[in-house]
């Protein structure tokens, strides 16, 4: 059976809220290594070369384990053998490292041709030294260059609202389900109406058959109960909108929503001296029925299925296949089916490249070639793209958690970015290392929430 890549059928539907994604637990969301291998597609690309081999030096974070770190070598090489020039390949692992290496390279003149990065407040510096050129600069001489893209859903710099940033893949945000805990305490599958109140009862039968409903680590990783207990006291509209302490009653009201389901009991009784990696073993164990989290969770799912971790080949596909995925539940103006995602990264070409006459085509030639509508699912996948049309693909080619969260995808109504990555650094200490002494009580939810607003406007 085949049936479009998940993300395009929003396209033209909803437009992304996006924020950076600088501090996300993990910053450029990526397919799972587990994916079966894709042959790469060559198309002709819309910009010729330059006459002559050229050399263009390419950044990317598609490096190390990400799992798209071979999808790209291919890419590449498709494209070096369609038009005779070479790459010189400095990708490297996504981190605060890697960000600082790329900016210091702008800094110092020694940046790569042509960058993927983070299109938020991490480009900031760059794109105000005017070290890179805009996607309708680049149009004005190559006027077909990322038109196979919704321009609704490439990212505005936040520096002159200008797009940059061709965009691949992206992220999402949901709640993953293990079917066989919720079968054996008789719950059935949530689907796209789920509400805050449908869920509560949920657990309560989870709970009362003898199993941990939400598995989560509030001691350590409370980030994306922390987003989503906001995001059902605000709205799609209102969510990135980071209020004044004069104004703070839906971030109070989430955490509030948190201590609840802490007190009823949902969550594990280690859930405040617990990792998050030993909450994750609770759930693909089967001692936890629910678990939110990101796209990238996927991987880490199918990796938990496979005798061997590295081996794609000992999946026990009828272990996986007791793992779904759903909407998280909904509250007031924000329907279960409203989640948490963007496309936070895309392909910069700098102005060093696009004042070079021999690399100029080239370069607009390379992005062409790694954002067309025949590359850009091999990297999606199962999250997000921009594409205006994605071709056919076999669904038969993935895992059956893969297959689902495609399913799931087809259903959301609207992305909107992370205000924690707008909310970054000491503001976010009270309430996230803070989360703790909010839940049992010790230190007021409105007390937790301005402390951080404080620390927010004061810097």
């Amino acid at each position: 059976m085949k049936k479009k890549i998940m993300a395009t059928l929003l396209a033209g539907a909803m437009v992304f809220s996006l924020a950076a994604c600088g501090n996300k637990q993990v910053e450029a969301p990526a397919n799972d290594a587990s994916a079966p291998a894709t042959e790469t597609v060559t198309t002709e690309t819309k910009a010729e070369p330059a006459a002559g081999s050229v050399e263009l030096t390419v950044c990317t974070t598609f490096a190390g384990e990400d799992g798209n770190a071979k999808n790209f070598k291919e890419a590449v090489a498709a494209w070096c053998a369609e038009t005779g020039n070479t790459v010189a390949d400095t990708s490297a692992t996504s981190d605060e490292s890697f960000k600082t290496r790329v900016i210091t390279d702008f800094e110092t003149g020694s940046e790569a041709d042509v960058l993927f990065f983070f299109n938020g407040a991490d480009a900031n510096s760059f794109i105000e030294a005017g070290k890179v050129v805009s996607i309708d600069e680049i149009r004005g001489e190559f006027p077909e260059y990322a038109t196979n893209m919704n321009d609704d859903l490439i990212a505005d710099s936040l520096v002159d609202g200008k797009k940059y940033a061709v965009p691949v893949n992206g992220f999402w945000e949901a709640m993953f389900v293990n079917t066989e805990v919720l079968e054996a305490a008789g719950v059935a599958m949530p689907g796209t109406n789920y509400t805050m109140e449908d869920f509560k009862a949920d657990c309560e039968k989870i709970k009362a058959a003898g199993y941990a409903p939400i598995a989560a680590a509030l001691g350590n990783i409370p980030h994306y109960w922390w987003e989503y207990a906001i995001f059902n006291n605000n709205s799609p509209a209102t969510h990135l909108t980071i209020p004044t302490t004069d104004n703070a009653e839906s971030w109070v009201n989430g955490m509030e929503d948190i201590k609840e389901l802490y007190e009823l009991g949902y969550f594990p009784d280690n859930t405040l001296s617990a990792t998050d990696d030993e909450t994750f073993a609770m759930f693909t164990e089967g001692k936890a029925a629910f678990l939110i989290d990101g796209s990238w969770k996927v991987g880490g799912i199918v990796n938990a299925c496979q005798s061997d971790p590295e081996d794609p080949s000992t999946l026990d596909n009828a272990k996986l296949d007791k793992f779904d995925v759903t909407y998280i539940p909904g509250k007031g103006d924000r329907k279960a089916t409203d989640l948490i995602g963007g496309l936070s990264m895309g392909y910069y070409i700098t102005r060093a490249a696009w004042e070079d006459d021999a690399k100029r085509a080239a370069a607009v030639s390379f992005v062409e070639h790694m954002t067309s509508d025949e590359v850009v699912p091999l990297f999606a996948q199962h999250t997000a793209s921009a594409l205006k049309n994605a071709p056919q693909v076999d669904e038969s080619a993935f895992n059956s958690l893969q297959v689902k969260s495609m399913s799931m995808m087809s259903n959301v109504t609207s992305l909107t970015g992370a205000v924690q990555d707008l909310f970054m650094g000491d503001c976010r200490v009270s309430t996230f290392d803070g989360m703790p002494e909010i839940v049992t009580g010790a230190v007021a939810a409105e007390d937790a929430v301005l402390a951080g607003l404080e620390a927010y406007y004061a810097q």
